[in-house]
């Protein structure tokens, strides 16, 4: 199905407000992807051109950029959640439970959510057999976890015109793939319903730091400057921020403290919380708008 005939048209202005509770109005959404970059293959992401502009496999200078995120910046992350007692959602790709079996075990030990992020960084539409890897990718992270992942982000952020299905039926109750609402909506599935939580692309370090070039700091202008407009609008409407992490940029030393200011300044106005993809679900679930139809 084309994502229209998922999710009719709605314009914001001619919904009934949802209501957070508790005085709340705006939820900022921390998310830090996991991920596993085979390499037998080009690597997910480049640092580092190669010589001649022609990719190098194995391509040591760009695999070692991530392993750094893995071994270095994961951990320095971890340690300012800690600090700021934020509990993000980590999207993993279930391979990481392999072969970084450290790194997810002090998520799951944190009492971090998990969450599906493919088997490992391979588009979607490069997969012979969505079903069968998304069935994968899931089992693998449910035996390491012991509960069943309920959200999704495909790795590159990438779906064909099927995967929603496979999702619903493989148990996947939310993604965050989609960008194109301020609030959660309700898409339809040949299955059971799948939420779309809000999630945006330009408050991410991959679009910011790697496509777009900006300096350190651009990861605290921007998200504030973000941040001011929609809790301007939370006055009438709850609002949603998600801020996108991963360990090889914003775990590194000179965005660190970049990353730290952005969450310690949103989250020192009144009625403003930080919640993880689950708990934004089951609050939508409590809303009539969320009711499945």
């Amino acid at each position: 199905m084309h994502p229209r005939e998922r999710l009719a048209y709605s314009s914001i202005e001619s919904r009934p407000p949802l209501k957070l509770p508790d005085g709340l109005r705006l939820i900022v959404w921390p998310l830090l992807a996991l991920e596993e970059w085979d390499m037998s293959r080009p690597m997910a992401r480049m640092v580092i051109t190669p010589p001649q502009g022609q990719p190098m496999l194995p391509d040591h200078p760009n695999w070692s950029w991530h392993e750094y995120g893995m071994r270095v910046g994961f951990w320095r992350l971890k340690r300012m959640f800690h600090d700021l007692g934020l509990s993000p959602t980590v999207t993993l790709n279930a391979r990481v439970c392999e072969t970084y079996p450290q790194v997810a075990g002090a998520c799951a030990d944190a009492g971090w959510e998990l969450n599906a992020h493919g088997f490992d960084q391979v588009p979607m539409h490069k997969l012979d057999d969505q079903k069968a890897v998304i069935d994968r990718s899931m089992d693998i992270i449910t035996r390491f976890w012991g509960k069943r992942p309920r959200g999704w982000f495909g790795p590159g952020l990438t779906q064909t015109f099927d995967t929603l299905d496979h999702l619903s039926a493989a148990g996947i109750e939310y993604i965050g793939d989609w960008v194109l609402d301020d609030e959660p909506v309700t898409v339809k599935t040949k299955h059971r319903p799948v939420v779309a939580l809000p999630y945006n692309f330009e408050l991410h370090d991959i679009v910011m730091m790697v496509l777009q070039g900006h300096p350190s700091d651009e990861i605290h202008r921007r998200s504030m400057d973000h941040f001011e407009c929609l809790y301007e609008e939370s006055a009438e409407r709850p609002k949603f921020i998600s801020v996108a992490m991963h360990p090889f940029l914003s775990g590194s030393p000179h965005r660190i403290a970049h990353v730290r200011r952005t969450f310690v300044d949103m989250l020192s106005r009144p009625g403003v919380a930080a919640w993880n993809g689950e708990q934004i679900l089951d609050w939508y679930n409590t809303q009539a708008s969320g009711a499945v139809a």
